[in-house]
């Protein structure tokens, strides 16, 4: 989609640097080379260099009028999201990033999108029914250029209930309708654990936390103010890089101001985080944050040896005393790469059970909802392989002994760094008494746990 008013706005903002947009089907080819999706085996120095590897999803698209920039792009679920945001300003020299608002907005509305068509990527005809339906999603989100609300899965596909202005004056561009009923709120604190695990002396382990804070409020009236609490318990490690929703009406300056990047003192804000806001009509995250945690939920142990044709692989782990011992899934995946099918296994766990996948390229541990009461639990086994064929999963990082195994486990009504939401704080400017719901779970993301006898990619390792 294009907006001729935006156009006019960047040439009269950029001047003498301004690149006219070239066709659709230019943009598409220049895209696509730049994305290294057409013609990725010749090396073209501008794109290909070492000195060229960009570390954000802002491209600069070379057009037969100049080069074209900031393009944001990236690839989700099979299709490329992209949109080319304006900057209020010369071109010449480039300004940073963070500078540039557009960016920021051009995101939000490709992740709205994105979020509005990801649900149905398995089903083509549904898939092409909603791309069908986002012309006229387009124009409530983004009438004339600028995002009025991302939250695309929020709008409504047909012309019929589009107010031209909203029936309220006081109701916010963000708070697409009104809702009728009982007032009540649910609100889920998400935390994800990332880790890798080496079990070697010369590299240091790490682990990282993101959290999220998702909120439904289903409250009456244009613009009700409803203020929520996350609290932590005593002596926990505070939350850092908070992102709040632009929703949120205030917040202490001091709760922003605390970043991961700088190490922890004894200034640094540790709650009660309060967030008062307007709450959008659809669930919405109202704020994200990462938090240095002292120690990771599951330490693992993987050592993988070859002998002749044969490897043996022990795998040990146990769970951390301070972690709720009450899974909802928990389960460690052995993926053997660049190698043939299993055609023998002989292997004893302690605890829970062991399966072979179908292809007969990977082994499935299930735990369970449960760890014993050790707390500990091993795996042994020896494995020989046949001829590899094409179907079996190649790998360029997991080579020889190089391997890994890697943990998915969730755990309900529990967050890593102890976060959670008073239901008696939650605060709302309506008459009646609300319903609040509150949840919290843990689940893991990208827990890896290296062969301990095999170099392995590092994270981080001392100079």
């Amino acid at each position: 989609r294009r907006y001729p008013t935006v156009e006019l706005r960047a040439e009269t903002f950029n001047g003498p640097t301004h690149v006219p947009l070239p066709s659709d089907s230019a943009f598409l080819k220049a895209l696509l080379f730049e994305l290294r999706l057409v013609d990725n085996r010749v090396f073209v120095e501008h794109r290909d260099t070492c000195t060229q590897i960009n570390h954000s999803s802002v491209y600069s698209l070379s057009t037969s009028a100049g080069d074209l920039w900031p393009v944001l792009a990236f690839q989700r679920n099979g299709l490329i999201y992209a949109c080319l945001p304006l900057v209020e300003g010369p071109l010449e020299p480039r300004p940073a990033l963070l500078t540039i608002t557009g960016l920021s907005q051009g995101l939000a509305l490709l992740l709205g999108i994105a979020d509005y068509l990801s649900p149905s990527r398995k089903n083509e005809a549904e898939m092409n029914t909603k791309i069908g339906q986002l012309r006229n999603l387009l124009i409530q989100a983004c009438p004339l250029g600028t995002p009025l609300n991302t939250n695309i899965r929020s709008l409504n596909s047909s012309f019929e209930d589009i107010q031209e202005m909203p029936a309220d004056k006081d109701q916010p561009a963000w708070r697409s309708s009104t809702y009728k009923g009982k007032p009540q709120v649910n609100v889920c604190i998400t935390e994800k654990v990332k880790c890798w695990q080496y079990d070697q002396r010369d590299v240091v382990d790490t682990w990282q936390v993101y959290g999220t804070v998702n909120c439904k409020c289903d409250i009456e009236g244009s613009a009700p103010n409803v203020t929520l609490t996350v609290n932590l318990p005593t002596n926990s490690a505070p939350l850092q890089d908070i992102v709040v929703h632009h929703c949120v009406t205030s917040v202490d300056p001091a709760m922003l101001m605390s970043t991961s990047a700088e190490p922890l003192d004894d200034s640094v804000y540790s709650g009660p985080y309060k967030f008062p806001f307007i709450p959008p009509s659809d669930s919405f995250n109202l704020c994200y944050y990462t938090s240095q945690v002292p120690v990771p939920p599951i330490l693992g142990c993987y050592q993988l040896v070859e002998e002749g044709s044969q490897i043996k692989i022990t795998v040990n782990l146990k769970l951390h005393e301070s972690i709720k011992n009450s899974f909802e899934y928990c389960e460690a995946r052995i993926p053997f790469f660049n190698r043939g099918p299993i055609a023998q296994l002989e292997s004893k766990v302690t605890y829970g059970q062991l399966d072979l996948s179908r292809e007969k390229s990977l082994l499935v541990w299930i735990i369970g909802q449960k760890f014993p009461k050790s707390l500990e639990v091993s795996l042994t086994g020896t494995v020989s392989f046949g001829a590899a064929g094409k179907e079996h999963p190649t790998d360029y990082v997991c080579t020889g002994n190089t391997a890994y195994v890697k943990l998915y486990f969730r755990i309900p009504d529990f967050t890593l760094t102890g976060c959670y939401v008073d239901q008696h704080s939650v605060q709302i400017s309506v008459p009646g008494k609300p319903k609040i719901t509150a949840s919290r779970e843990l689940i893991s993301s990208d827990y890896y746990i290296w062969n301990s006898k095999a170099p392995a990619p590092m994270v981080y390792k001392p100079l």
